[in-house]
């Protein structure tokens, strides 16, 4: 029997199934936070259909905390992966490109018709294309240190929640009806310009590294503060941080001019010093 039925071997050329290792769940958990903030995204959407701006607008306002949250994570666990920033760019361009779009439309811009909706388009389009632009430049080796302290024009969160200023103050108590919706169209028209801009602004991704010990409690006590305030009045708050990141604009851009002409001018002293070393 044994010469009828011989026992299996396996043919040595042939090859072997592929094992794929486990994935650690520090590389899992950015990716939730990611997931997490499309799904506000998304819900977003579905809340500006049905009428319901408010709680559309804190979705997409809390889809902006959970975007600040997972690359930090991710940094922090050093989960870090091409997977998740592929991943990281597509919720960003439904969060806070197609929902802010959307809901601007179905808020004001409506009242402008197939202008408004053009006006809607471009902000999307501006995020898409903010967002390509971002991941181009992350393989870009030849960028000095010191440019990462500032973005590319203005940032896909921030676009969005500045774009969304004239919600806020209306549900402040200010009407937007259909003598505003020009004015809205014109503000939303220069935040999506601005989102494509090479307008330098701040990036504030390296900060937090490292915080003076004497600073901690004090940290604490302004993060308790803002929070609070957040909770209180959000609207109120939302106005004010909008307001005043609006004003950092030009500050961060005269600051970046000025950092560039000291590398530029110390550029020619770096390869007097390299030619005087060489000889």
């Amino acid at each position: 029997m044994d010469d009828l039925f011989p026992p299996f071997e396996p043919d040595p050329n042939e090859p072997r199934p592929r094992r794929f290792k486990p994935v650690p769940f520090r590389m899992i958990a950015p990716n939730m936070i990611t997931l997490m903030a499309l799904c506000l995204g998304l819900t977003a959407i579905r809340l500006a259909f049905e009428g319901k701006f408010e709680p559309a607008v804190i979705a997409v306002v809390a889809a902006g905390v959970l975007d600040g949250i997972d690359g930090r994570v991710a940094r922090l666990l050093k989960g870090t992966s091409r997977f998740g920033a592929e991943l990281d760019s597509l919720a960003d361009f439904v969060n806070f490109g197609c929902a802010p779009a959307l809901i601007l439309y179905g808020f004001v811009l409506f009242h402008l018709k197939s202008l408004g909706w053009i006006v809607a388009l471009i902000f999307a389009i501006a995020m898409c294309l903010r967002l390509a632009r971002f991941n181009a430049m992350l393989d870009d080796p030849s960028r000095p240190e010191w440019k990462k302290d500032f973005f590319v024009g203005m940032p896909a969160p921030a676009g969005a929640l500045t774009a969304m200023l004239p919600l806020y103050l209306h549900f402040l108590g200010l009407s937007f009806d259909a003598w505003a919706a020009p004015a809205v169209l014109v503000y939303v028209l220069c935040i999506a310009l601005m989102v494509v801009s090479t307008v330098p602004t701040f990036s504030g991704k390296t900060m937090g590294k490292r915080v003076p010990r004497g600073l901690v409690l004090p940290i604490f006590l302004c993060g308790v503060a803002a929070f609070g305030l957040l909770i209180s009045y959000p609207f109120e708050a939302l106005v004010a941080v909008s307001g005043a990141y609006l004003l950092t604009i030009p500050v961060g851009a005269a600051q970046y001019r000025r950092r560039l002409k000291a590398e530029q001018a110390a550029a020619p002293l770096e390869k007097v010093a390299s030619a005087t070393d060489g000889g």
